[in-house]
């Protein structure tokens, strides 16, 4: 059983200002990095609105899709904007990572990952900020348990910057655990130690600048992974940032490349423990691009590993 490998070209349509870090270059290295391995490579299909709504209102969404310009570039917040194509590109998005759901929870593929833009994991219920318009992560995590009738899903999320849109929109969400890494101090400024979600369900593990990827290494093993673990999830989602990566223009975490490739590793067993494998990651950040094809092709070859071996051994 293989990996299946989400993305769409009108997410290239999501066009930033030159200059801007989220560019759809990322992309293009993205896709490049994977070109030569074995993967389901499927169209990330357009989201309904009726998905959007699981987690942010009508009037939200009505908002954004009215705020698209019809050229150039409409900016929603300091370093948010939308383009002609940002709409389709960010329904592409949740539509992608819910397919992938879908997929996995069929048993159509070992595991699977999104490779989409705008990335999601900062958009409130009716709040785009952070180069994001829809919390992707977290309307597929709604998704699972609502159309699949699961009863715990968990969200990892090491992307440097905090989840604060995934936290947001799960908030008052019992069966979700989400697990976010970040530096701290640092963008979007959320995140402490003391931020637990209304049923105690959230983990917030801020990292200082200049952390290692062995000091990460060590924070996920006496936290995250224990409580995950605990969660017993049937489904676990990834929030797959690669700005921790040393070269990454926008942080200050140390981590090398090999370091995604063993917290995805890490990831893998406890699905593996809990619930047959199943893993669906989506794209979030990673700004330079040698960083960022570099760790996606290492994240991705765990997954495809894994998903082989589980194959091999029934």
């Amino acid at each position: 059983m293989t990996t299946a490998f989400f993305t769409h070209p009108d997410c290239d349509l999501h066009q930033e200002p030159p200059g801007h870090p989220e560019q759809s270059a990322r992309l293009v290295a993205v896709r490049a990095a994977l070109a030569d391995m074995d993967l389901l490579r499927l169209d990330a299909p357009l989201a309904r609105e009726a998905d959007v709504m699981r987690c942010h209102p009508a009037q939200y969404i009505a908002r954004i899709r009215a705020a698209v310009p019809a050229q150039g570039w409409a900016q929603i917040d300091g370093d948010t904007y939308l383009a002609p194509g940002s709409m389709q590109a960010a329904l592409r998005g949740v539509g992608g990572v819910c397919a992938a759901v879908d997929l996995v929870l069929a048993g159509g593929a070992a595991n699977a990952f999104v490779a989409t833009r705008p990335p999601g994991h900062h958009a409130e219920r009716d709040t785009a900020m952070g180069f994001c318009l829809f919390g992707s992560i977290a309307i597929a995590a709604k998704h699972a348990l609502d159309h699949h009738a699961l009863s715990r899903v968990a969200i990892v999320d090491f992307d440097v910057h905090h989840g604060n849109g995934t936290q947001d929109l799960l908030w008052d969400e019992p069966r979700v655990r989400f697990a976010s890494s970040h530096q701290m101090p640092l963008y979007p400024g959320s995140g402490a130690t003391h931020e637990v979600g209304a049923h105690r369900q959230i983990i917030n593990l801020p990292l200082p600048p200049g952390s290692t990827g062995a000091d990460m290494r060590a924070a996920y093993s006496a936290h995250i992974l224990p409580q995950i673990d605990a969660f017993a999830p049937e489904l676990i989602l990834i929030s797959a940032g690669f700005d921790a990566h040393r070269d990454d223009p926008l942080a200050n975490l140390n981590w090398a490349t090999t370091d995604f490739a063993w917290l995805t590793a890490q990831i893998c067993d406890l699905a593996d423990r809990h619930c047959a494998g199943r893993v669906v990651s989506a794209l979030e950040g990673g700004y330079d691009l040698r960083a960022l094809a570099a760790s996606a092709a290492a994240h991705v070859t765990v997954l495809k590993d894994r998903g082989h071996d589980r194959y091999a051994s029934q």
